[in-house]
């Protein structure tokens, strides 16, 4: 049909599986194995219908405060969006907008180029290197904009303060994004560089260490000038995107952080000890700073390892590419789920 001449053609972002069955362990998504603070159990209980009538505060001023609170910022360096990707995907729309190509890893998050294809934004990826590290001086090419994941999915490798800041001296011109999805888990955020920064932005989501994914709450700090163009395209596009029970529960979970910061360390204390046993089993796997490990084993292809956890209903990630086609991407789960995970592969490495 000659209409269809007219239709943006992407490939959409695969996400993981979403099974639903008795008794499964879902490794898969990376979603939090723990619930959120026990104020957002509060406010939704709280929260009633009559509240869902009115639309919601469209500067979310109640979160955005509370995050500039916490974060030291004021509230006009804080954008907040429906999860990071809605916070990335308009930070695409906004800032990428030059003819040069952006730059991002070769091995990341599989929605950039979803995005830089989408809104016809040219690109170019880097190759990281033997030990799943960006190479620096790959971000010193004109460029049209950067974004890197810090630590990067789905290693979960953690790059230098330093080497960031390396690669934001070199392109004063062009604005820097790290994401930093998963950096609660033992990384160091560069958040301090955004005061000496005016082209970085940092984003961040309350998906995972906060347990909240299905509230879909993400943000961004950086420059007051950066926010404000984000809100500009923002209100160019929708006005009303975070619906008000997220609005609320997200405040919540900023104020609890004695509960963030214990969730989050019975989470590193189960992937530390995770690490060694799957190194027992034969496994080999960058030092994950995130709430995963990616994972290949010396003598067994990932695919049949990942075929015999799911037809046991434990999910993992596998990626059929280039590259990673032998690594599978576990997340961390409780300490009951992972026990069973590692008894099983026990079981089947031994056949």
């Amino acid at each position: 049909m000659k209409w269809e001449c007219n239709v943006r053609k992407v490939i959409p972002y695969v996400a993981g599986e979403q099974p639903n069955r008795p008794n499964m362990i879902k490794l898969n998504t990376n979603e939090c194995p723990y619930p959120p603070a026990p104020g957002v159990e509060n406010v939704l209980k709280e929260l009633g219908a009559d509240a869902l009538r009115l639309y919601p505060d469209p500067n979310t001023t109640g979160l955005v405060n509370a995050l500039a609170e916490y974060y030291r910022v004021d509230p006009e360096q804080v954008f907040v969006g429906v999860g990071s990707d809605d916070v990335l995907s308009m930070a695409f729309l906004t800032f990428f907008n030059a003819e040069n190509p952006i730059l991002f890893p070769d091995i990341t998050y599989s929605f950039y180029d979803v995005w830089a294809e989408l809104y016809r934004i040219p690109y170019k990826t880097c190759a990281l290197d033997d030990e799943w590290h960006i190479v620096p001086k790959d971000y010193m090419q004109p460029n049209g904009g950067i974004i890197i994941p810090n630590p990067n999915a789905p290693t979960g490798v953690m790059e230098s303060l330093e080497t960031i800041e390396e690669i934001l001296q070199a392109n004063p011109d062009v604005v820097v994004i790290i994401d930093e999805a998963y950096v609660d888990f033992g990384g160091v955020s560069v958040l301090p560089l955004v005061e000496k920064y005016e082209n970085l932005l940092v984003v961040q989501t309350f998906s995972k260490s906060r347990a909240m994914a299905g509230m879909r709450i993400g943000f961004a700090i950086g420059s007051k000038k950066l926010i404000k163009y984000l809100n500009d395209a923002k209100f160019s596009f929708n006005s009303y995107t975070m619906n008000y029970p997220s609005q609320k529960v997200g405040v919540e979970a900023v104020k609890d952080e004695v509960y963030f910061r214990a969730t989050v360390q019975k989470i590193i204390k189960t992937r530390e000890r995770v690490k060694k046993e799957l190194a027992d089993l034969g496994f080999t796997f960058p030092d994950s700073m995130a709430n995963f490990i990616f994972a290949s084993h010396k003598t067994v292809a990932a695919k049949d390892i990942f075929t015999a956890l799911r037809e046991q209903d434990i999910y993992v990630r596998y990626w059929n590419k280039p590259r990673i086609n032998n690594s599978l991407r576990i997340t961390i789960g409780t300490d009951e789920e992972m026990d069973r995970l590692l008894e099983f592969l026990k079981e089947f490495l031994a056949r």
